[in-house]
């Protein structure tokens, strides 16, 4: 049976919650999504203009559409998240299902052990996990062993075999780690009361253990054991610092995951806490490479339900930065004030902290990714319509209205190529005129290029407000290039950005790449012009003094200057050392009037 047309497949899907999946003329799995309603979603892939170009190449290349109906939003989600990881389509996000996290087991048997696994068996053993780390795991036994006496070793202690008298008593019991169950100088009663303070402590809650604790202490002080009951102070001591690192929230807050997110153009960045008893028992951040130019909803909703499914969350309420759509089982919270916006402040920061580490690792083990991103960040916050790979910014340079030069600095990928900026003498403008100036050296800067058929920038800012960049846009007319090079002027005072016929400037965060690129470049193009600046002033200078020396002409400064290379060697320069080169008379002038000063 030949496959029907697009258009009847769209016409035959449900107004039904469900999962939605593309595949191509080879039958290859395309795309996997979720919709609400299945005959709408899909069908605005088909009615609107999209303006990222791979939902275009998606959209051309889609010619079956399969669906599966669901009952619930929820339902769907979860049907979404595990397609995407069994078929892996190329224009999903990808979401790694890790299954080599630690977990804490605590043993079905008697007297159970407690230890850290990768692997969980369904033996009705209770599983603590998964974690992020195996610091945490460590912490954690080493917490519960430091508080709990209990066994280590894997025999079996069945009622018939301590009655028996199979097992003895191992150094773990001369050392005090253990309290001889196998011989049964510890009852099963008394073993499983610690094991259910120890699960208390793995859910975050540590009022049970401290109070327990407290009383045994108080007991055993009236009895006048007071060694023992030092030894149980010391353990309240390490129980109350540990929750005192772990707690940051009010207590009440018990059972809640928390999720926010930071993206950037290429990559989402969710991160996950989950809160027991005002606890963080785990933390976990999520990177996601965004395929289709995917909102923050979608990626935080798409997130939240692989990260619980993970980590076998079973929270009913969540805090988000936003409104997600997650079904009715779940209650979503955005927090404004107080402890939840606290705690949610807290996941944000977790995420920013998160992706400026993976900045920092991909300059050096990727430079290439970090150039790509940095680009595609620039051209969507400047609204340019290409990647700004080679960028050139003018800045001039005269002061108090005196040897009036220009600067051109140039970046290419987001980093300064040196070897191509450019100094201006200004030849065509007499006196301080900054607009006249900006307008002469952007025309010889491109004039230049366009005869010389070089390849043009593709933005070119201008350090002044919008009278420069009025300026350089005239040299821009002249050159038949107003359109086709994007252009910009930074003002100093507030880094506002103006744009050609547009008054009102655009305001970039203070904390942004892109604008941190735009300051680097007109600091340096600033730097570069004030340095060319004071090198002429000096020369200037040097040459001016020369000059004014009586008897003295243009051409015995060059001939001196050719000989002992600097002003500087000219006045410390001997009698006989002049004569040879200007003369008895001329070098006597010379000698003469420095050493008279």
């Amino acid at each position: 049976m030949d496959t029907p047309t697009l258009e009847i497949q769209l016409q035959t899907l449900p107004n039904q919650p469900g999962v939605y999946q593309y595949y191509d003329a080879e039958g290859t799995i395309l795309y996997v999504g979720k919709a609400k309603n299945l005959k709408k979603r899909v069908g605005s892939y088909f009615t609107k203009i999209h303006e990222n170009g791979k939902t275009r190449v998606l959209v051309k290349k889609i010619v079956t559409i399969k669906h599966i109906v669901v009952d619930t939003e929820t339902d769907a989600l979860l049907l979404e998240n595990n397609l995407i990881k069994k078929y892996q389509p190329k224009y999903n996000v990808m979401l790694k299902d890790d299954k080599s996290y630690p977990w804490i087991c605590i043993k079905n048997e008697r007297f159970p052990r407690v230890f850290s696994t990768r692997r969980v068996f369904k033996d009705g053993s209770d599983y603590f996990g998964p974690y992020t780390s195996m610091k945490t795991v460590h912490t954690l036994l080493d917490l519960i062993k430091g508080l709990y006496s209990l066994r280590n070793c894997n025999y079996d202690l069945s009622e018939s075999k301590i009655e028996s008298g199979k097992y003895k008593v191992c150094l773990e019991y001369h050392l005090g780690n253990c309290k001889g169950p196998c011989e049964g100088y510890e009852t099963e009663q008394e073993y499983n009361e610690n094991i259910k303070g120890i699960k208390e402590i793995l859910k975050g809650n540590f009022k049970d253990s401290l109070s327990q604790f407290k009383t045994q202490m108080k007991q055993l002080a009236e009895d006048m054991r007071f060694e023992e009951a030092q030894k149980i102070k010391e353990k309240i001591e390490v129980l109350e610092n540990y929750q005192s690192r772990s707690t940051i929230v009010n207590p009440k807050i018990s059972n809640v995951d928390v999720f926010s997110i930071m993206s950037d153009e290429s990559y989402g960045y969710v991160n996950f806490l989950q809160l027991s008893y005002g606890s963080i028992i785990r933390s976990h951040t999520l990177e996601i490479k965004k395929k289709l130019d995917e909102t923050d909803v979608e990626l935080l909703e798409l997130a939240i339900t692989e990260i619980r499914q993970r980590f076998h969350s079973k929270s009913r309420e969540i805090y988000t930065p936003f409104k997600v759509d997650l079904g009715e089982d779940i209650k979503v919270t955005v927090p404004q004030l107080g402890d939840k916006k606290h705690i949610l402040d807290l996941s944000l920061r977790n995420a920013k902290y998160y992706r400026m580490e993976r900045f920092k690792q991909d300059k050096i083990v990727d430079p290439d990714r970090h150039a790509n991103r940095i680009m595609a960040q620039m051209k969507a916050d400047l609204r340019l319509r290409e990647e700004p790979r080679h960028i050139e910014c003018f800045d001039n340079s005269n002061i108090q209205g005196t040897h009036p030069v220009a600067a051109c600095v140039v970046f290419k990928n987001g980093k300064p190529s040196k070897r191509d900026y450019r100094h201006f003498n200004i030849k065509t403008v007499v006196g301080p005129d900054d607009f006249a100036s900006m307008e002469e050296v952007v025309y010889r800067r491109y004039k230049r290029m366009l005869d010389e058929e070089q390849t043009l920038p593709q933005l070119i800012i201008i350090d002044g407000g919008k009278g420069q960049l009025s300026s350089s846009l005239k040299s821009l007319d002249a050159l038949d290039l107003r359109g086709k090079i994007a252009i910009i002027g930074i003002a100093k005072r507030l880094e506002e950005l103006y744009y050609p016929n547009d008054p009102i400037p655009l305001y970039l965060d203070k904390k942004s790449e892109t604008l941190k690129i735009i300051q680097q470049l007109r600091n340096e193009a600033h730097r570069f012009g004030i340095e060319h600046h004071r090198n002429k002033r000096s020369k200037t200078a040097l040459n001016t003094e020369l000059e004014t020396i009586p008897g003295i002409g243009e051409k015995t400064v060059i001939d001196l200057l050719k000989h002992f290379k600097s002003a500087k060697r000219v006045a410390n320069a001997k009698l006989d050392e002049l004569e040879p080169i200007v003369g008895v008379s001329r070098a006597e002038k010379i000698y003469n009037y420095y050493h008279d000063k």
